[in-house]
């Protein structure tokens, strides 16, 4: 069973950093399209960064400038968060769509 697992969530400063992982376990081959959303308490969930099996890379208006999606190989991406805002705090979530897959979400705090 193929599952998705998060890392590096955490508190920084504004204007800090923080780099996101996500790797998918489990009997996956191939380059799949990959994608980081988030959501904040009370809003609905959006898009943060998506990077398909081509490498095409695809940002929320918002992260534009300051976030990088990359991948890592087939099965693992990361997402390199710059110069954090308060507004980015939000539970991040990875997801591979071709398999309806998100992970367990990682929580991140900007705050100072």
């Amino acid at each position: 069973q193929v599952q998705l697992v998060e890392s590096g969530g955490g508190l920084v400063q504004p204007g800090g950093s923080l780099r996101l992982s996500c790797a998918a376990s489990g009997s996956i081959f191939g380059i799949y399209t990959m994608g980081w959303y988030r959501q904040a308490p009370g809003k609905q969930r959006e898009l943060v960064a998506l990077i398909t099996s081509s490498g095409t890379t695809n940002y929320g208006d918002s992260v534009k400038g300051r976030f990088t999606i990359s991948r890592v190989n087939g099965k693992k991406t990361a997402l390199q968060m710059n110069s954090l805002k308060p507004e980015d705090t939000a539970v991040y979530y990875c997801n591979l769509p071709s398999m309806d897959l998100w992970g367990q979400g990682t929580q991140v705090t900007v705050s100072s």
